[in-house]
């Protein structure tokens, strides 16, 4: 039954108050204006060389497809000219007169339906048009953002009535159409726009030329601004690769990047399954600094149907590629209705997934085909790529193509895999050691490195501080765990027996401690922990050491103290941090603070001595928060040296 009173009745529109939020609102660049009328230029021209394509007899055969544009700045005129499909006076009333009315769109939608009824007539062939770019039938009204009025003068290609026809409006509600004269165009469309006081920044050759770089500069046709053609670069990431030179690779790099230097590689991707995309990526052959002031200038451009969309896309490829430089375009993208952001980012999340497995296996194949490129390439970009150890999915992709400097290495150049980490180390290994250090003559000095050479392990240098986070952030490696030197017990190398030349060369100047002695030693221990009170959380013997006296560890199952020292840097943390002072018994410097505190537990030298072991260490861990302090420190033990060495004073055996 039905509902009592109901009719149903149609949405009414203002419809100045729609043009008013389309040529206001709607856009937020106003030389996308221009953007727009290129667009739907380069679609007039695509769908008469379409219908020519399919034997259709276009009038003015032999004119070339080309898009002009003039400017007047005496009349403040702006036109933009076509050699295109055109249009007759009932299609400028219902293209240009019905908002929302495309004619690109419907033209797709034409030639789908003679697709679908040649594929059923068996006629498998599909007609290829994908470079309309029309969709939404409201972008020719960005025109007025800039125009005061506009005329359209357009001479149909085909048909039996060709007669030229002129559609007038001022963008305010109302529009009129008459016949052309003698100035209407033999073939094509032309758009003139009557430019506004303060839009004449668009009647500027360099500021024309600028928006048609921006945002048209790689249409499928010749674009010219007062005779000149200001587009002559081609989209090269829609052209079959295998044509392409080297050369042409390297003049695109460079009018994109502005880059002096030719690219050090490229990427050219064409890809159907599973989201289809064209791709040209480059590798830069210089460095740049991603951690300071290029952080933010880094994406991908992002083209759809060779207009540009966006610069500098950040979602096309994840921050560890960030080096890239190119463009990325595609048919499938799902834009708003202004063609400026996107409507979801599903898409590009795909393009990502892609665009990643694709690189990933070309700096593979570098890697495996060329090694010297593939160091030249870290080198360059090495710093950046090591932040893929966010990349879960591919962690252990990336993995494989991270390189260190490592001990068993003798040029400060040199770099190392994890798998040649791995075939050089003995059967029994099962972890990557590694060391934090600004360069290899700070890791010489660093006593945590002592027992690795004497027991001939192999430790990853680490010389940036982002690779403090890399090792913390794998984790492991084809089962194979990353630790810090430092971090290394007691039986962790227990297992490994001493270098022939290294037990020859350890010291053997002081016998081992007698039992009496050992039990002295542990006094001066605890006296040592008495003197240094709460700096330190405990002060024992020390199984690492082999040359120094002393060194600072982290308490069993703390960080490492470079980690810790970048953590204390980002919280703004000017505190000390409470380590275990480890000792080496047998070394010169112990034995004698032993006989001195045998002599007089109680003696200041001793005081002096402990305090200037633990600064030492601190030194070494990277800490000198109290540089004064340690100066005056110093000076008293230089004083007291001197004093011991001028008297001839002994000390008690």
């Amino acid at each position: 039954m039905a509902e009592t009173g109901k009719k149903n009745r149609q949405f009414r529109a203002e419809v100045r108050k729609v043009l008013n939020i389309l040529t206001h609102s709607l856009y937020t660049n106003r030389e996308i204006f221009l953007r727009e009328l290129i667009s739907n230029a380069s679609d007039a021209l695509d769908k008469l060389r379409f219908r020519a394509n399919r034997s259709e007899q276009p009038s003015g055969g032999d004119m070339p497809l080309e898009i002009r544009i003039t400017i007047d700045k005496d009349n403040k005129t702006f036109t933009i000219a076509d050699t295109g499909v055109g249009m007759t006076a009932d299609e400028l009333a219902e293209n240009l007169g019905t908002i929302a009315k495309s004619g690109s769109e419907e033209f797709l939608a034409n030639l789908q339906s003679e697709t679908a009824a040649g594929a059923a007539a068996g006629d498998a062939e599909k007609p290829d048009a994908s470079n309309i770019v029309g969709r939404f039938g409201i972008g020719f009204y960005s025109v007025f953002m800039v125009a005061d009025k506009v005329e359209v003068i357009s001479t149909p290609a085909f048909g039996e009535e060709r007669g030229a026809a002129v559609w007038s409006s001022d963008g305010l509600g109302a529009y009129s159409i008459k016949s052309a004269g003698s100035d209407a165009p033999a073939r094509g469309t032309v758009v003139k726009a009557h430019i506004k006081d303060d839009a004449v920044e668009f009647l500027e050759k360099f500021r024309v030329e600028s928006a048609v770089r921006n945002h048209s500069a790689f249409m499928p046709f010749p674009i010219f601004l007062d005779g000149e053609r200001i587009n002559p670069e081609p989209a090269l990431w829609r052209e079959p690769k295998f044509f392409i030179k080297k050369e042409q690779y390297e003049a695109f790099y460079k009018a994109l990047t502005y880059d002096a230097k030719a690219p050090m590689d490229v990427l050219h991707l064409s890809v159907d399954a599973p989201v289809q995309f064209n791709a040209l990526l480059y590798i830069p052959d210089s460095k740049q600094d991603f951690f300071g002031v290029d952080r933010d200038f880094w994406g991908i451009d992002l083209y759809a149907r060779r207009v540009l969309i966006q610069r500098r896309n950040k979602e096309l490829i994840p921050e560890y590629l960030a080096f890239f430089k190119g463009v990325t375009d595609t048919e499938d993208l799902p834009l708003n209705i202004s063609r400026e952001t996107l409507q979801e980012n599903v898409l590009l999340r795909k393009i990502n997934q892609v665009i990643v497995k694709q690189v990933l296996g070309h700096l593979e194949k570098m890697e495996k085909d060329n090694r010297e490129t593939y160091l030249r390439f870290w080198r360059l970009h090495g710093k950046i790529f090591k932040l893929g150890y966010n990349d879960f999915p591919n962690r252990e992709r990336v993995s494989a193509l991270l390189r260190f400097n490592s001990s068993a290495l003798d040029d400060d150049e040199a770099l190392t895999s994890l798998a040649e980490y791995m075939s050089r180390a003995p059967a029994e290994q099962k972890t990557f050691w590694y060391v934090s250090a600004p360069n290899r003559e700070a890791v010489c000095l660093n006593p945590h490195m002592e027992i690795f050479r004497k027991k001939g392990i192999e430790v990853l240098y680490l010389f940036e501080p982002v690779d403090e986070f890399v090792m913390e952030g794998l984790g492991k490696y084809k089962e194979w765990d990353f630790k810090p030197v430092e971090n290394a017990t007691d039986d962790a190398l227990a297992a490994f027996d001493d270098r022939k030349d290294a037990s020859q060369a350890s010291q053997q100047a002081s016998a081992p401690l007698s039992g009496e002695e050992q039990e002295d030693f542990d006094k001066l221990l605890a006296k040592m922990k008495e003197i240094l009170n709460d700096k330190v959380k405990e002060v024992r013997v020390s199984r690492r050491l082999d040359d120094s006296p002393s060194v600072l560890v982290s308490p069993d199952g703390a960080m490492a103290s470079s980690m810790e020292k970048l953590l204390k840097v980002m919280h703004k943390d000017d505190t000390l941090p409470v380590k275990v002072l480890e000792v080496n018994q047998n070394h010169p410097l112990l034995r004698g603070m032993l006989k001195i505190f045998k002599a007089d537990p109680e003696d200041a030298m001793l005081a002096l001595m402990t305090q200037g072991l633990f600064d030492t260490s601190l030194l070494l861990d990277g800490y000198a928060r109290e540089p004064q302090a340690l100066a005056s420190r110093v000076n008293a033990l230089l004083k007291e040296t001197a004093a011991l060495y001028a008297d001839g004073r002994a000390i008690p055996r």
